[in-house]
């Protein structure tokens, strides 16, 4: 995103107030360990913003400062145009949504719900109007009378939700809600999870280690790693033209092939000369030292050397060998060895059982030039790739 901090590093009063959430030069310190390290993020209004990456990469901190349950070393938080830095969780417009759900064991379906409201002292007619709406969007009508822990996993999530939206905070975190649900489950509550999101209209900050979850949830997604983020974007662009090798390899399989850049051209091991989206490395292809493409989007056919067709220059392809194969039904999974040694992982669909390789079959694997993305080498100190909200994305247009 493109950085709205003035002089000094400091955020505009106008940046500010747009932001529903605003991380300004946040790090927490652990004594010696660096737990997050001068992180800077906004989310905007009604945004849904996944949090992605691995244990330890420092996600889990981020959103408990967000929450006030963690402060930072140094940095500010803000809510809105609100610096919340030090405000105690109790006074902060957020609710959170664990992992272990935290119901009342004691209390029904609608205390649970109900009880943020009476706390705060709502009148009890419409306590009565606010649970039961919320129990409805969340499929729970007639719930209400039922002892929360004799509900299923996915039932006490939909619970622990209702009792946090209820409250209709400004954002809402939620902190890997579904890792203690089934894979069956777990997809069915994200679809209703993004329904409600879209429904209720509140940021929803989400984190979460689970790549495909973060990709079909988040508007926007920030791969973390040592406490920073390497990349943030829409799930598409992450994916398609990711800006590490980390981010590569974290957000599903990558092929990663060698090369030597040679002024304009990409060189693999054996000469052979292959292009691909420059991206973020446009301005120093010099840095480039790896080319990656996703499984799914190579292609393999059989080497006939009585085609005479002329390979595409939009296309690039190598030769290669197929060693292995395993049948999934819809998709077969071909492990390869190329030319020049190097190994290749490659997903096909099976539409024709005549179309299946078989180890040992020589074989041209290519893709579209489109489809390749070039990468700086692992170690390489790179700059986090940032990019607007839908908000400042349509400003920018109107503009």
């Amino acid at each position: 995103m493109a950085s709205k901090l003035g002089e000094g590093g400091r955020a505009t009063e106008s940046s500010l107030a747009a932001a529903a959430v605003r991380l300004e030069h946040v790090t927490k310190k652990y004594k010696s360990m660096v737990a997050v390290d001068d992180l800077s993020l906004e989310l905007a209004p009604g945004e849904f913003f996944a949090l992605l990456g691995p244990s330890g990469c420092g996600k889990t901190t981020t959103l408990r400062m967000v929450g006030g349950f963690d402060q930072p070393t140094s940095g500010r938080i803000f809510l809105g145009g609100d610096d919340i830095t030090w405000t105690p969780p109790y006074r902060r417009d957020v609710n959170t949504v664990f992992q272990s759900y935290a119901l009342f064991p004691h209390l029904s379906v609608f205390d649970n719900v109900a009880f943020g409201l009476r706390r705060k002292g709502t009148d009890k007619r419409e306590v009565s109007q606010l649970v039961e709406e919320h129990l409805e969007l969340l499929g729970l009508g007639g719930f209400g009378p039922r002892p929360a822990t004799q509900l299923s996993g996915g039932q006490q999530q939909r619970v622990a939700l209702a009792r946090a939206l209820v409250n209709r905070p400004r954002v809402l975190l939620l902190d890997e809600p579904m890792g203690a649900l089934d894979a069956k489950i777990r997809k069915s509550m994200q679809l209703e999870l993004k329904r409600i999101q879209r429904e209720v209209g509140i940021t929803f900050l989400y984190v979460t280690h689970d790549q495909d979850e973060a990709m079909a949830l988040g508007d926007r997604l920030a791969v973390m790693h040592g406490g920073r983020y390497e990349d943030l974007g829409e799930p598409q662009r992450v994916y398609d033209q990711p800006a590490t090798q980390f981010v590569a390899e974290f957000l599903g399989a990558c092929n990663l092939l060698a090369v030597n850049p040679d002024h304009d051209r990409l060189c693999l091991p054996d000469g052979s000369v292959i292009g691909a989206r420059l991206g973020t490395m446009a301005s120093t292809p010099s840095l480039i030292r790896q080319v990656g493409v996703r499984p799914e989007k190579m292609q393999l056919r059989r080497v006939d050397h009585s085609d005479a067709t002329s390979p595409s220059s939009a296309t690039n392809r190598v030769n290669a060998t197929v060693d292995s194969v395993v049948y999934l039904g819809a998709t077969s999974e071909y492990e390869l060895t190329s030319s020049w040694g190097g190994h290749l992982h490659v997903v096909a669909q099976n539409i024709d059982d005549a179309d299946r390789l078989r180890p040992g079959d020589h074989v041209t694997a290519s893709w579209h030039v489109e489809h390749g993305f070039a990468l700086p080498a692992d170690n390489a100190t790179v700059t986090p790739v940032e990019e607007p909200t839908r908000e400042a994305k349509e400003a920018s247009r109107v503009n």
